[in-house]
């Protein structure tokens, strides 16, 4: 048996690549797309409708889903390294803002995506990125040899 790894589908010995987009990357891809779209609605409409209530918090739920659009963006096109930046982006912003909005509830008379670590979201926001770097690093790519 060979160290490279499966074999591709026509069986001429040649290393199957693994893309990050490929098998459970497809449920987290799937994830990605359903955030970016909740997020990204949500935002809209709390912007477009109550934005002087909360305009830091909604801002923050608007940023969010640009980075959930980005990370499913990369995962859906294989493209490793632009997922990882977006994923720890993802990764630092639900901790600060989680961490924030739990020590200064205060400013936040609204809550974003990543308030309280996600906790309206049944904190998937703050289990996803984790999910997703665990993803992205067991799917590095291997030396040339």
């Amino acid at each position: 048996m060979s160290e490279a790894g499966p074999t591709d589908a026509v069986g001429n010995g040649a290393p199957r690549l693994r893309r990050i987009n490929d098998g459970p990357g497809r449920v987290l891809l799937v994830v990605y797309v359903v955030f970016a779209i909740s997020a990204g609605a949500r935002a809209v409409f709390q912007i477009a409708t109550q934005f002087s209530d909360a305009p830091v918090a909604f801002l923050l739920s608007a940023f969010s889903a640009l980075v959930y659009l980005v990370a499913a963006v990369a995962i859906g096109q294989g493209r490793r390294g632009l997922a990882l930046v977006a994923v720890w982006i993802e990764l630092v912003g639900v901790l600060a803002v989680g961490l924030f909005s739990v020590v200064a509830a205060g400013d936040f008379p609204r809550s974003t995506v990543w308030s309280d670590f996600g906790i309206g979201y049944g904190f998937v926001p703050v289990i996803l990125p984790i999910l997703g770097l665990l993803w992205l690093r067991r799917h590095r790519p291997t030396p040339a040899g």
